[in-house]
């Protein structure tokens, strides 16, 4: 099994993502290859609250032009996973 630190990236921080929040609803940036077992898991293994539902959405890069020599590149392919939480919340912005 892979270790849940290695699955969970980091949080999605957006006006919606904020949103969500308050109804129990937090979003992820998570592993390509992660499955969505093993996303439950971790987020269960990290935070000790119980998930109820996980929904993931692959996003392709963006394609960006450079300045000088006007080639075509591209920002890399991410994996988000939405996680809803029948319990509990995560306490990811406290200080």
């Amino acid at each position: 099994m892979k270790d849940p630190r290695d699955i969970i990236l980091a949080p999605v921080v957006s006006e919606k993502s904020y949103a969500r929040m308050e109804t129990g609803v937090y979003t992820f940036k998570v592993h390509k290859s992660a499955s969505k077992p093993e996303i439950r898991d971790a987020v269960e293994s990290i935070w000790n609250v119980e998930v109820s539902k996980v929904n993931t959405l692959n996003r392709k890069g963006k394609k960006r032009r450079t300045r000088g020599t006007n080639r075509v590149g591209s920002k890399p392919d991410v994996k988000h996973a939405i996680v809803t939480l029948s319990a509990g919340e995560i306490p990811l912005f406290e200080n």
